[in-house]
């Protein structure tokens, strides 16, 4: 089947759907309008992802797709044979997080030392505007505890991987935007902490020490495989295109990861936090180097398989999260759906202005400015679902993360386009 006829079918599949979506509406038959609507949503998606211009919010679809099912289906996303999916959250924002840090090299790191004054001005806006923000419009529209715990949480963490994407689409300075994400990355585990102390501390409980580790566990470790993993990956040096050299680190990292799980957390003191992610980390480089020898050394495949692998598990990973927390809050949902929505409109629009105009009030050029109003407009909501679900144990803190998410992959993708027909001026020699 052709990618056309494909996308022809998706597309017939779409409109049959929504045409019975509609007519049980209109019988009254709103209980029983679940199964339509999952499908609508998905065959809109499947659609989305075989066009040129719809296919950048393919994923967002696909996250109305999961929504859907969990709010009409909320079992689905509830207990597997006797396991409750809520463990499921963690392993799966260590993955993404790995994936994110295959993406990375060194240099993005160090090239904060080439532009440290853009980096410094886009960090400093990502984590007091937003923060900020996230405080004063929780107050505003008064959430519970919990719930604007949440709201701030989002603002507290770090800018997103898909605000590098955003920036690419628009034009922008996409060395910048992958640096600034590098670095406010390295710098969440003390940040967010702060900012929560600070801001939700009287909302909800916050351990300061349990909120830094559990983002190390969550977020710094796994990248820090990724990293490891892209020098495997895309190093021209023999040992890393050899196959006894990729067998060999293969087998050393699943072998560490078996004795990693066997060492009680007491033993490791503090950092027994972190023992999951090491264990992760090391799994996820031993399939690495084991895929490599499969796919580019015996099979002779092609060298970007990876990339196009990472954002289909990645999208698949966020998805399933939302769907989770979703079902866990559905009740709440309910009642505050529409004024999270409205919440994360109102942040995320603070978040581009304040972010673009505070560049330019440092004088920063165009295409930076537009790259430091992605940054700070757009945060990690899957840093901050984990950090919800498994530091504040709150599903309704999680919400606020949910619907933040997709909202930004929206809003983002349409000031990309904006941007793009717009392009900047370059400076005058």
């Amino acid at each position: 089947m052709t990618r056309k006829t494909f996308q022809k079918y998706s597309g017939n599949i779409f409109i049959i759907s929504a045409l019975i979506t509609l007519t049980m509406f209109l019988l009254g038959y709103r209980s029983e309008v679940g199964l339509p609507v999952i499908i609508l949503f998905a065959s809109l998606a499947l659609y989305c992802m075989g066009h040129a211009f719809f296919k950048n919010f393919a994923f967002t679809i696909w996250v109305f797709a999961f929504v859907s099912a969990s709010m009409f289906y909320p079992s689905l996303f509830g207990v597997w044979f006797r396991m409750d999916l809520k463990v499921l959250i963690v392993p799966l924002i260590q993955i993404i997080m790995f994936g994110m840090g295959t993406t990375l090299s060194v240099k993005d790191f160090g090239r904060v030392i080439v532009m440290p004054w853009p980096v410094f001005i886009g960090i400093f806006l990502q984590f007091t505007v937003m923060p900020l923000a996230g405080y004063t419009i929780a107050m505003l529209f008064k959430f519970d505890p919990e719930v604007a715990a949440g709201v701030i949480l989002i603002g507290a963490c770090s800018g997103g991987v898909a605000s590098n994407l955003m920036t690419y689409l628009a034009g922008g300075n996409v060395a910048l935007s992958v640096t600034m994400t590098s670095c406010s990355t390295l710098i969440s585990p003390f940040m967010t902490p702060l900012m929560m102390k600070i801001l939700a501390g009287k909302l909800v409980p916050i351990n300061f020490l349990a909120m830094m580790f559990s983002i190390f566990n969550m977020i710094i470790i796994p990248i820090v495989a990724g990293l490891i993993a892209n020098s495997i990956l895309y190093s021209r040096e023999k040992w890393a295109n050899r196959g006894g050299s990729l067998a060999l680190i293969s087998a050393a990292c699943i072998s560490l990861s078996v004795v990693t799980m066997f060492i009680r957390e007491d033993f490791l003191g503090p950092l027994g936090t972190i023992k999951n992610g090491i264990i992760i980390g090391f799994i996820l480089i031993g399939i690495v180097a084991f895929a490599k020898l499969i796919v580019s050394i015996k099979l002779k495949g092609p060298e970007n398989w990876m990339n196009k692998t990472l954002p289909i598990v990645s999208m698949s990973g966020i998805c399933f999260i939302i769907a989770i927390i979703t079902a866990r809050s559905r009740d709440k949902l309910l009642t505050v759906g529409l004024a999270l929505i409205a919440a994360a409109i109102i942040h995320n629009f603070i978040g581009y202005i304040l972010g673009y105009w505070g560049a330019r009030a440092v004088k920063l050029d165009e295409n930076s400015c537009r790259t430091v109003g992605f940054e700070v407009g757009m945060q990690n909501g899957g840093m901050a679902s984990g950090i919800a679900m498994e530091v504040l144990r709150s599903a309704s803190a999680a919400l606020a993360p949910a619907i933040f998410g997709p909202w930004m992959n929206i809003s983002g993708s349409m000031l990309a386009t904006w941007w793009r027909r717009k392009p900047a001026q370059k400076p005058a020699e």
